[in-house]
């Protein structure tokens, strides 16, 4: 579907001034994007973070969150500036070997999204209807391909909106019910600590909120707002936008998903009550909240996974087609191929798993694992003068930008090391 954007002349369709109300048409792409950070995978990995350290670990929302909007922005730069997306650029103008290391390993990283997705879609309607898991996956699944194979771009993005709102009124009503030390939590956020035993915990937030597949994603999405690349302030515009569009929506995410850790701070932690699943944390809020709130937290976690679904599906669609030097088209095969190896690969590991919970989590951690290939890849890009032209990165953004890729690198060196 994105092909249509691509190859329409749009000097004529080319944005009128209409001041304030002008950013609305941008709005869109970045909360696709905030769709995947506010996953069922966040949900575990923030559940864990909150029930086991209780407000300790917020730092590590607050770091995800400024290096996502900064990585998210970048490679949005890079759809606008040349109309490919990061797939796409890479089968172009990286080397085959790299270039294959980067897209199959990124198929890898979109597997495991999709089946930390399903599941949690599938968890959600065994909370509120007793469904047996692997039902609800296979339910999830085909309510998911119907939606990708059978609705448009445009008609996609306004569920999708839809769906973050109803997250975000679900944890403002959790977190309505329960007594935050809002002082403990204002330090958690701003004060990096490592307690004892939560390396796995703060690798799976970061894979949960910089994830590998919204790279992808983003730098394809975009392009549904583009009029014409000849344009220099037609494309200036769309930068300046797009950055409002990313911050928003990545704000918003940051909230969300500070909102869960608070929440099992303010309960989990506080009454000394682990949490090993998902099903097992709407049941013990029950006698801690209330039967509501266990109900408002099945329903706001089956929308979390059933919208998070259809985007890790669309990043699966748009890399595959990427490897053919095509734009992602549901209406193409390399794109309808690329979301079903994602979705069925993932439902058919989900069949074989016997810890949901841990699989959450593990899942979380192989993006962590995946992250510097494609940040390392998508800088080298966007740094290039014969990729970007003269919107290549600056000498300073270049190098913040590798050092993020670093940090990542150092922390994935911690996981491994504190897992021997």
């Amino acid at each position: 579907m994105f092909k249509i954007f691509r190859n329409i002349d749009k000097k004529e369709y080319r944005p009128q001034n209409r001041g304030a109300l002008e950013i609305f048409k941008y709005i869109g792409p970045g909360l696709l994007v905030t769709v995947g950070f506010i996953d069922p995978g966040n949900w575990a990995s923030n559940l864990a973070a909150g029930a086991d350290f209780g407000y300790a670990l917020l730092w590590m929302v607050t770091l995800s969150t400024i290096m996502l909007i900064l990585l998210q922005h970048n490679v949005a730069h890079l759809g606008i500036a040349t109309g490919l997306c990061l797939s796409e650029a890479a089968t172009i103008h990286l080397k085959p070997f790299y270039a294959r290391l980067l897209l199959v390993s990124g198929m890898g990283a979109s597997i495991s999204t999709s089946l930390a997705e399903i599941l949690g879609g599938a968890i959600a309607l065994n909370m509120l209807f007793k469904i047996p898991t692997k039902v609800g996956a296979l339910l999830t699944l085909i309510f998911v391909v119907i939606m990708l194979f059978s609705n448009s771009y445009r008609v996609i993005e306004k569920w999708i909106i839809a769906f973050v709102s109803i997250i975000g009124l679900s944890f403002l009503y959790e977190l309505s019910l329960v007594n935050v030390a809002w002082g403990e939590a204002a330090k958690g956020w701003v004060t990096p600590s490592f307690p004892e035993g939560s390396m796995l915990v703060i690798m799976s937030v970061l894979g949960a909120v910089v994830m590998p597949h919204n790279l992808f994603l983003h730098s394809e999405v975009i392009q549904s707002r583009q009029w014409n690349l000849k344009d220099d302030r037609v494309i200036k515009k769309q930068l300046k936008y797009e950055f409002l569009d990313t911050l928003t929506s990545m704000l918003i995410g940051w909230a969300i998903n500070s909102a869960m850790i608070i929440l099992a701070a303010a309960t989990f932690f506080r009454t000394k009550t682990p949490v090993s699943e998902l099903q097992q944390a709407k049941e013990l809020l029950i006698p801690l909240l209330g039967g509501n709130a266990s109900v408002v937290f099945a329903v706001a976690l089956l929308f979390a996974g059933i919208a998070s679904t259809i985007t890790s599906g669309m990043a699966a669609g748009s890399i595959f087609a990427g490897m053919y030097k095509e734009p992602y088209d549901i209406k193409d095969n390399h794109s309808r191929l690329g979301v079903l190896i994602s979705l069925v690969v993932a439902f058919i590991i989900i069949l074989l798993i016997k810890n949901p919970f841990h699989g959450l989590l593990i899942s979380q951690m192989i993006l962590s694992i995946q992250l510097p290939i494609t940040i390392f890849s998508q800088v080298y890009l966007t740094s290039s003068e014969k990729v970007m032209g003269k919107y290549k990165n600056k000498i300073s953004s270049k190098y913040i930008l590798y050092a993020l890729g670093a940090i990542v690198t150092a922390l994935n060196v911690g996981l491994l090391v504190s897992l021997f």
